[in-house]
């Protein structure tokens, strides 16, 4: 399984030490939060800048594997709002994130940002598809792909189950777009279990991407879920794909939780080699 680690969790380190760390760890990527790197305007990094993220994760032997946490930054962005001047800025950060994407070697994008995708009124909803449409095609222009992200009931209003997200992938019709799991939101959401959701929607290419995470928003391995059995269902139904730890609570700091983390998923697979 290659695992990449969600650079938030050690933030507080620049990002070359970010990189050094996590490829000391054993993590094979990086997943990264462009907030991390610019917390007003990520999507108008200078080329100068990508080239030099770019060479440090180079240097540490790793690679940026995707991004997510995608419209944290700038501040008060929209996939759902009728207000067509906030709708239009939102839509050029997006683009611009793909292609920032494109330039720091990364093959995905993840979308989440549930603050960013809330539906109040009538023609929200579809808004927020036809944005999802949109993205897909500036991944398919710049050679990777969008994920939509399903969150639970608790985050947002609009997308909440892998069912709902597979199927407005399947209505936009573009292999560049497509859908991920994230075990923490899955298992607070879904009425099927994690690993009946990746038997369901894996074999059919639904899923590029899986978020770990615990269901108390810890990492694998510091909560009560059991992660032996997502594993065991990613091998079984041929997925190949990055799985990104990302948890929202870092026990005791960011480090050691990454720590505890890769070496709990790496245990678990080495008993079943």
């Amino acid at each position: 399984m290659r695992i990449s680690l969600c650079n938030e969790v050690v933030r507080g380190l620049d990002f070359a030490a970010q990189c050094a760390l996590a490829a000391g760890l054993g993590y094979d990527g990086l997943e990264v939060a462009p907030f991390t790197l610019d917390a007003e305007a990520p999507h108008l990094l200078p080329a100068a800048r990508r080239a030099a993220l770019r060479r440090a994760a180079a240097d540490a032997g790793i690679a940026i594997t995707s991004l997510h946490w995608l419209l944290v930054a700038p501040a008060g962005l929209s996939i759902t709002t009728p207000d067509p001047s906030l709708r239009a800025r939102t839509l050029d950060v997006m683009e611009r994130l793909v292609a920032l994407a494109a330039d720091l070697g990364a093959t995905l994008l993840v979308h989440g940002s549930p603050g960013q995708r809330r539906v109040a009124g009538e023609g929200d909803a579809a808004r927020a598809e036809e944005a999802m449409a949109r993205a897909g095609e500036w991944a398919a222009a710049h050679g990777v792909t969008y994920c939509l992200e399903p969150l639970d009931a608790g985050q947002t209003n609009w997308c909440t189950t892998v069912a709902e997200a597979a199927a407005i992938v399947a209505r936009i019709g573009n292999p560049a777009l497509r859908t991920m799991l994230d075990t923490c939101a899955a298992g607070n959401g879904e009425s099927d279990t994690v690993v009946a959701l990746l038997e369901r929607f894996v074999p059919g290419g639904m899923i590029a991407h899986v978020h770990l995470n615990d269901r108390n928003k810890r990492a694998p391995g510091q909560g009560g879920d059991r992660f032996g059995p997502v594993l065991d269902a990613l091998r079984r139904t041929g997925y190949a794909g990055f799985a990104a730890v990302e948890p929202f609570e870092y026990v005791p700091d960011g480090p050691t939780s990454a720590a505890r983390a890769i070496g709990y998923l790496r245990a678990l697979e080495e008993g079943h080699a």
